[in-house]
This record gives C-alpha cells, structure tokens and sequence, in this order.
C-alpha cells in the first residue's frame, strides 16, 4: 500500500493531480484519448459488482485503462517508477483489503495516509515478487534487524533476524540458508551480553531487499 501510494503520488505531482491523489486515473493524464474496448469494460463492471470500497473499484478500472494505453503503445516517461497499480493489485490478489479514513485500515494494520509530499519521501519498495512476499508475511508487529559485521555492513549484512510480537507472544527468527525463516536465540543472546555480531535495526524494504538477494544467490537465479 504505502508503494502504491508513493508511486501515484509521483504521477499526481507531476501533472498537477494533487487534488486526484491517491486513487488517480493516471491513464486520464497521459493519455485520455484511449477507451476501453465495450466488451471489456462492461466484464469489468461486471467483476466489480459488490467490491467495496468505492476507491478499490476506481483502482481496478484505472489499471485496466493503463494496460489498454500500455498496450496502445503510449509512452511513459522514464522518470516514473513501474506501474503505478500493480503494488495495490498484488495486495488484493494475496487477500488484503482495506477501508480508507486519516489512516488506510489494512485489515487491522494501519498506514497513515499522509500527503503527496510525504508519500514522495517514502522509501521505494521495488520487490514485488512472490517468493520475497511470502517471506514477508508474517503475523504480528515484526521488527527486523541486520547482522553485521567488519566487510559486512547494513547494505549487505551476514544475514537476518527478525523479532514477531504476535498475542502477547514474542518469536525471534532467522531467515536461512533455507530461505525460510527459522527460531533463533540471537537477539536473545544479545540481550544477556553476548555480541558476538552486533546488529542494526533495519526497515521492512532493506529485509526485503536481502532476502530477495538471497533467494536469487541460494536458488541460483541471480
């Protein structure tokens, strides 16, 4: 949500859309002049019968429109980051949803909505793969940390950890050689002075960025 959010945002200000933010028609601003064939957009209303809420059907019939223009060969301005419906999509299709106020309700999690401006500085969250997803999913508050070391700084640490608060429940787990995340006592050891390997708390994009490294390094797809 908060990729989707950054990257409409992008579009909305560089075509003085700000008022349209941030479930923007983007195909409206680069090329309005492309419509849906009837057949297609009747099965899309079709789809969209009972979807809810009303901003999600707006998306939907947005990213339909920008895959007809894609499609219709319009072409898009190298500065602007991917697709600018696909981070929200991909969240449906991996059963979230949302209702919208000050914050977007992510069933339970929630983003702050914030302002073109502030959506601009968010950190980009380019992987969008499904094999990084899943390591990412995950119950509870997740705080993640990176092991690191002399040659093995944060942006390419020894590995991972993570600590999941889940019903008064705390996990501490390490993402492996596996590629799956297993229990540790890590974080534990440390907490009883034990600093073998120190470690740095890190954003949810920097686990995301290692483990999609790892996958393609242990998998033999990089």
């Amino acid at each position: 949500m908060r990729e989707c959010l950054r990257r409409t945002a992008a579009w909305a200000r560089a075509f003085d859309a700000d008022r349209a933010w941030p479930f923007l028609d983007v195909s409206e601003l680069i090329a309005p002049e492309v419509r849906l064939d009837l057949r297609i957009a009747v099965e899309v209303e079709d789809a969209l019968a009972g979807v809810a809420p009303a901003s999600l059907k707006k998306v939907c019939r947005a990213a339909v429109r920008w895959a007809a223009a894609v499609r219709a060969g319009v072409r898009v301005p190298v500065q602007f980051p991917g697709d600018p419906y696909e981070p929200l999509l991909r969240m449906c299709e991996r059963g979230g949803g949302y209702s919208m106020g000050e914050f977007i309700d992510l069933d339970g999690a929630m983003v702050r909505l914030g302002t073109v401006d502030s959506n601009l500085a968010v950190q980009p969250f380019l992987t969008l793969a499904s094999t990084t997803l899943d390591a990412l999913d995950a119950e509870g508050d997740i705080t993640y940390y990176a092991k690191v070391s002399e040659g093995c700084p944060r942006s390419s640490p020894r590995g991972i950890v993570r600590r999941r608060v889940d019903e008064e429940r705390t996990y501490d787990e390490a993402f492996t050689r596996n590629l799956r995340w297993e229990p540790t006592e890590y974080l534990r050891r440390c907490e009883l002075g034990h600093h073998d390997v120190d470690h740095v708390e890190i954003s949810t994009v920097e686990a995301a960025r290692f483990i999609e490294s790892a996958v393609a390094r242990l998998s033999g797809t990089g």
